[in-house]
């Protein structure tokens, strides 16, 4: 070194710049990696902070709920090409260092920001998150990564197709392998159909109202930023942008939100032909009450009474919340439906939407597929074979049962009906199948029945899964 060099002054200190964007999506990143919780629940009370602050205007929530969900939804793909471009296992970087990265490689790969604005707005976060050192470390990782597009480096790093189809597609569609495995069996064919399924869940999902029969109609809703339903004559498909909060019906509880496929469930548990009487409906397992504030309005069209059966309180005060003003009867009960306080032969139509693991709903809850475990399949069964036999137990002679899952696992679906029905595990039950098919009306792709599985690149919903049963002694 120069003696020159040697008497340059230091530069001085520059503080690291807050970019509150880029804040608030770690902040989010960071609450579902530490807390396990849902980005869909974490990000509304932060965006609604920063904008009360004044530090956000609408362009600056767009971005950030993008950073946000397409981190989560190509983490997979994302934490491949960080583990190329670094020299330790991934699993030895600290958590919130591999967050930084995430969100960079997004913007780098997944979104339209210049090269060198992604870049330094990471090293900026990363200063202020992190800390200077590992803020080189960041830098350092990230101007590997923007070498190359995603398409090349998804070549680079995932499998040939041929060698490992599945773990192909985990790496190029940025789900668990085992996830690509169920899906795969689940939906049968070849690589075509599998690859649209897998890039469908990668998609935003549009947001659908349910218009309340009786208490709101479709005209309502509708306006310059929305579209029709495709197949439930109850839905309004909300334009990119459009906000449920400012229409007066979803205000006023006459309206929803709710998923299209949920609809139909309803729908069609709803209009399953049915003989003799038709007074009491049940919902048994209601929380947080999207299908059950639709039954609910449907009853109230026939003069049928509404039970609405919740385990958790939190989550029957949602039923209660989502039902206020129904017109016709209903109650509202915190009650176990594997231990109910009702007597069997009660109910002429009853549905239980059993716990699952969530498969169906990737779109909505990308964090969810990392979260989930093959074994958490083991834990569902006894539970949703329980709730089954209830619903069956609770239905009268000739009445309806609606078994409904959001998951197309085989494993949570057609298997436990056909185990329920065959008396694996538990009694026998006398019921028959209905075909369901009949029952969604327009609703193309619905397989060979005589239940249905819906499927979010084929019918724009979650992947929905519906058997209806009637008792038969």
């Amino acid at each position: 070194m120069s003696e020159q060099a040697r008497r340059r002054p230091p530069k001085p200190y520059r503080r690291p710049k807050k970019d509150p964007v880029r804040i608030l999506a770690f902040e989010a990143l960071r609450a579902v990696d530490e807390r396990d919780a849902y980005a869909n629940l974490v990000l509304p009370p932060l965006l609604k902070k920063a904008r009360e602050k004044g530090d956000f205007d609408g362009r600056d929530a767009a971005l950030a709920t993008e950073l946000v969900y397409g981190t989560l939804r190509r983490q997979g793909t994302y934490d491949a090409i960080v583990s190329a471009c670094i020299d330790r296992p991934l699993r030895e970087v600290d958590p919130p260092v591999l967050d930084v990265l995430s969100l960079g490689a997004h913007q780098l790969l997944g979104t339209r920001i210049p090269t060198h604005a992604a870049v330094s707005a990471s090293v900026e976060l990363a200063r202020v998150v992190l800390g200077d050192g590992r803020a080189k470390f960041v830098n350092a990782v990230l101007r590997k990564i923007s070498q190359h597009d995603l398409d090349t480096w998804v070549e680079q790093v995932a499998p040939a197709y041929e060698d490992d189809a599945e773990d192909h597609l985990a790496v190029v569609h940025s789900h668990p392998r085992w996830v690509v495995s169920a899906l795969w069996d689940a939906l049968g064919g070849g690589r075509a159909g599998i690859e649209d399924l897998l890039e469908a869940d990668n998609e935003r999902p549009e947001v659908t109202l349910v218009a309340r029969p009786g208490r709101a109609t479709t005209e309502e809703l509708t306006g310059e930023d929305t579209l029709p339903g495709r197949w439930s004559p109850y839905a309004v498909r909300l334009a990119e942008g459009g906000e449920p909060g400012a229409i007066e019906a979803v205000k006023e509880g006459r309206a929803g939100v709710q998923d299209e496929g949920s609809q139909l469930v309803a729908i069609a548990l709803a209009n399953a032909p049915l003989e003799g009487r038709d007074q009491r409906w049940l919902d048994g397992c209601a929380g947080p009450g999207g299908k059950a504030a639709l039954l609910g309005a449907l009853a109230a069209e026939r003069g049928a009474a509404l039970l609405a059966s919740e385990k958790q309180p939190h989550r029957a005060r949602l039923v209660e919340r989502a039902l206020a003003g129904n017109p016709g009867p209903y109650q509202v009960i915190a009650a176990d439906g594997t231990r109910p306080p009702w007597r069997p032969g009660s109910f002429d139509r009853v549905l239980m939407d059993v716990p699952c693991s969530g498969l169906g709903a990737l779109r909505r809850r990308p964090e969810a597929r990392w979260r989930r475990r093959p074994e958490d399949l083991d834990g569902f069964a006894p539970l949703q074979r329980g709730l089954l036999r209830e619903a069956l137990s609770a239905v009268r002679v000739g009445g309806v049962v609606g078994y409904a899952t959001c998951s197309p696992h085989l494993a949570e679906t057609r298997i436990v009906v056909e185990d329920v029905l065959k008396g694996r595990g538990g009694p026998a039950v006398e019921a028959e199948w209905i075909d369901v098919r009949p029952l969604m009306p327009g609703v193309p792709a619905l397989g060979d029945g005589p239940d249905v599985q819906l499927w979010p690149h084929l019918h724009g919903t979650d992947a929905m899964y519906l058997a209806l049963l009637r008792r038969t002694s």
